[in-house]
């Protein structure tokens, strides 16, 4: 059996899966094709793991046991096929802080204010899109924020009566960073994600999430979806909650890489990060995203979540945000893309395999029942703790 989540040969891979025989998630890792379950009272958390001085190391010597091939539990993972009594995999963090970075790409910033100025109308997008992009143009791509240049940049729009609170943060000297989930909420590769019912548009952002320790040391990266309402959050920025945070709105994995010889920041900053999008109606999406092109680094962002000024004491996972904002028609002419329950979104990255997950209303998908007081409980149960 092909392995669905694409985990590259090489590297160090931990996160999470669930067996019916134990009551608490295991943490795992990956070794020739097979999920070892390597929890311990050493480290019965992968938050634990991050916060060791030097996770890869404790992740390539740690004993553990075999509780099935990768493909085969990747594949039980799917919602819509799974059979509770065979392990799934699970979001690879746990107590982490959940957070995200918005407008960190340029090309991201002028969508916002798009959808700002459309006032949630995805009929009005292309029209100023158009406007916008004859005034300042499309090639964004070098600017830095907080530059003469990109005061220079949003002098004009502000004089075309395009001012936004998102160029502030696009290109301004502070980003934006909001809280897309609660500690043990995000859901892992297979799961479904789940759209507000509200909304009719909307799209998937993918992206890649930064893994830090509580003294914000980055220890590795996974791929992520941020999934986004446009229609709410462009009604009104302060809708942003309802926008990001809903359940089943936040994915991530399949695996956490963490950083040793062979992957590192480096590699995440000249990572591709590809998007398909395949719907019941036969509706195809492709594309890609640079990292290259990201305004400010991942360490920039992890130091904007966190410092003196915020403490995370079980880490954190942040997701970068995203260049790709999908405008290609899905029906109507105009209209520009919005999801449809059924679609399956695939997120990869070479270095990082791929996350797949099935498109639902929130309210349709599993509802979150297990959070940190339950997994306190089980590990004490099990003497882990």
């Amino acid at each position: 059996m092909t392995d669905p989540t694409r985990l590259p040969a090489d590297g160090l891979f931990v996160g999470r899966a669930r067996t019916s025989d134990v009551a608490h998630p295991l943490v795992v890792t990956v070794r020739d094709g097979q999920v070892i379950d390597i929890t311990a009272s050493a480290a019965p958390t992968v938050r634990d793991v991050c916060e060791l001085k030097d996770p890869a190391g404790y992740l390539r010597s740690a004993k553990g046991k075999a509780i099935g091939a990768l493909a085969d539990i990747a594949a039980n993972s799917f919602e819509a096929e799974r059979d509770a009594k065979k392990p799934m995999l699970l979001s690879p963090v746990d107590l982490q802080a959940v957070k995200a970075s918005g407008v960190t790409f340029v090309v991201s910033l002028l969508e916002r204010v798009i959808e700002e100025q459309a006032r949630g109308s995805a009929e009005k997008a292309d029209a100023i899109r158009a406007d916008i992009a004859g005034l300042i143009g499309h090639d964004l791509s070098k600017l830095k924020p907080g530059s003469p240049e990109a005061m220079e940049i949003k002098a004009k729009l502000i004089s075309r009566g395009a001012w936004s609170q998102y160029l502030e943060v696009g290109i301004g000297p502070d980003a934006e960073i909001f809280t897309k989930c609660q500690p043990m909420a995000s859901v892992g590769f297979g799961a479904d994600v789940g759209l507000h019912p509200v909304s009719t548009w909307n799209n998937p952002e993918p992206e890649i999430a930064m893994i830090a320790d509580s003294s914000g040391r980055i220890v590795g990266a996974t791929l992520g979806n941020d999934v986004n309402l446009r229609d709410v959050e462009g009604r009104s920025a302060l809708l942003l909650g309802k926008a990001k945070d809903n359940n089943a709105s936040a994915s991530l994995g399949p695996f956490i890489r963490l950083f040793d010889e062979t992957f590192s920041i480096a590699d995440v900053k000249r990572a591709t990060v590809r998007l398909s999008v395949e719907g019941e109606d036969g509706f195809s999406l492709q594309g890609a995203s640079s990292m290259a092109e990201i305004s400010r680094t991942p360490e920039e962002l992890v130091k904007a979540a966190m410092g003196p000024h915020h403490q995370y004491p079980d880490g954190l996972a942040l997701y970068l945000g995203t260049m790709f904002v999908p405008s290609k028609d899905r029906g109507e002419k105009g209209k520009g893309f919005t999801h449809k329950v059924g679609d399956i979104v695939t997120i990869s990255s070479e270095k990082l395999g791929a996350l797949t997950n099935r498109v639902r209303l929130s309210p349709d998908c599993p509802h979150w029942t297990y959070g940190a007081s339950h997994l306190m409980r089980d590990l004490a149960r099990a003497n882990l703790i």
